[in-house]
């Protein structure tokens, strides 16, 4: 009887809800991303249009963004299309990023994670690229419109040059 009941009791602790503790990396301001957005703007000097799902995953450990491109190749498929997951990395107290696309693999090297540190309603993720340059994609989130500002440089010897501007508005 002992045993039916502790695996009655296991059972019923395993279905309660998750504590706080146990509900991941809570933020305020990544929570501000969440949804469906539509993306528009110039990146590398041509009008687009991205589709993008931004989601909590893996037990809210980290925000995955899902970007479409509405352009697409002779063939049907997307332009462009990302998987982008940001997360905190806790020993160096910054948020980091892990930006995979479909520009030509590679994506699980050092180039592909970005660091930023915590500054108000702007993250300035900083992607060090090797050989001296960076990718700067900073995402400014405007409260009053509910909307993000994307803006992405690529720094050379201290010289930096825009290679991206777009706005994010909620579906």
């Amino acid at each position: 009887m002992k045993t039916v009941l502790c695996i009655v009791a296991l059972c019923l602790s395993a279905s309660l809800p998750a504590t706080a503790e146990q509900q991941g990396f809570q933020d305020p301001l990544l929570d501000q991303m969440a949804g469906n957005w539509v993306m528009e703007g110039t990146i590398a000097g041509d009008e687009s249009v991205h589709d993008i799902l931004v989601e909590w995953v893996l037990d809210h450990q980290y925000l995955r963004f899902h970007e479409v491109a509405r352009e697409e190749e002779p063939d049907g498929t997307p332009l462009y299309e990302a998987i982008v997951f940001i997360g905190w990395d806790q020993p160096t107290n910054q948020y980091a990023c892990l930006w995979l696309d479909s520009t030509g693999g590679g994506g699980l090297s050092a180039p592909a994670i970005g660091h930023a540190k915590p500054s108000g309603d702007t993250l300035p993720f900083v992607f060090d690229m090797g050989e001296g340059g960076t990718f700067h994609t900073t995402f400014v989130y405007d409260r009053d419109t509910d909307s993000w500002k994307w803006l992405m440089d690529m720094e050379n010897g201290g010289e930096r040059t825009p290679f991206a501007r777009v706005t994010l508005t909620r579906q």
